[in-house]
């Protein structure tokens, strides 16, 4: 069979927009094993009290009654999800928009679970980890349906184009910003929706976030980090600089590149960090104020709609 290629239509959009969707990518074969491996992983999570470097938790989480937020690199803790990574249906999409040298920034799967999944507030990825190029996306594999009272990813079309908005509050990083402050109009968001096996990607400048999950159904987005091997991270960002040998062990795909590409490109360092923060729900849950109603432990039902 063929493998899918993004239409010079679809390349164009993605330059524009700043995002394309592609239906129906992953076989079900595929989603049926990364399923297994991630319920053997979040079942191990009833063993867990708080969140660590595999889960992050919610809040509600308890043994008998596990909620885990997000899996940390599951490409690490998942065969399937790194077979997923690593195929050539991922390889080539992205290659067609970065370049066939291809690295990994880090995996992660964010789970919203139904009726009181939590939501993650306005932010950019690149706000976390700027650099030297802007050859940097992400793509999401839809394990659940998306649809359009689940959470589903929310993308403000152009924004890529834009400048880095400050995430700062409070004299520290905190992994969002004040969309209404910066003058974006959220109600031309576009949500990101398809079916089970569809995947996204959008750039990394990217003004983005998702809701509350409202439905009475799961509602999982597998996320691959990924850029252009001759993009570098700046120092003082979120990429943690081990030594070149694991640089060169999270390449996706072509060759490790030791010459950096150099462009004009808006850049913040995310220091000062805040402390005791592990994802970006931590860096959130420190703002002053939310744009996302969040879940409360008395709440009785999901939240009304706004």
């Amino acid at each position: 069979m063929t493998t899918r290629r993004l239409s010079e239509q679809e390349i164009a959009h993605y330059r524009d927009q700043g995002y394309v969707v592609v239906a129906d990518l992953l076989s079900e074969a595929a989603l049926a094993a990364i399923d297994r491996d991630i319920a053997r992983v979040i079942d191990g999570a009833r063993a867990v009290a708080k969140s660590n470097d595999v889960y992050d938790l919610e809040d509600t989480h308890r043994a008998d009654r596990p909620r885990v937020r997000r899996i940390k690199q599951p490409h690490k803790h998942c065969p399937a999800v790194d077979a997923a990574l690593h195929s050539a249906e991922i390889v080539t999409l992205v290659g067609q928009l970065v370049g066939p040298d291809i690295r990994l920034q880090g995996t992660k799967l964010n789970m919203k679970s139904a009726e009181y999944g939590a939501p993650v507030d306005w932010h950019q990825d690149w706000a976390f980890y700027p650099h030297t190029n802007t050859d940097v996306l992400a793509v999401g594999v839809m394990l659940d349906d998306m649809t359009e009272d689940n959470g589903p990813l929310m993308v403000l079309p152009g924004s890529h184009k834009g400048p880095v908005y400050d995430h700062h509050d409070g004299g520290f990083f905190r992994g969002a910003f004040d969309v209404a402050g910066a003058g974006l109009d959220i109600s031309k968001a576009v949500k990101l929706k398809g079916r089970r096996g569809s995947i996204s990607i959008h750039h990394a400048l990217m003004v983005h976030g998702s809701s509350l999950n409202r439905s009475g159904a799961d509602r999982r987005l597998l996320l691959f980090e990924l850029m252009a091997a001759d993009a570098w991270p700046l120092a003082g960002t979120a990429t943690k600089w081990i030594d070149l040998d694991e640089f060169r062990s999270r390449m996706v795909a072509g060759e490790l590149c030791l010459e950096p590409r150099m462009e004009a490109a808006p850049v913040r360092i995310p220091q000062p960090q805040p402390p005791g923060v592990g994802s970006i729900y931590d860096y959130q849950a420190t703002r002053t104020k939310r744009h996302f109603e969040t879940y409360r432990e008395d709440a009785p039902a999901p939240l009304p709609a706004k």
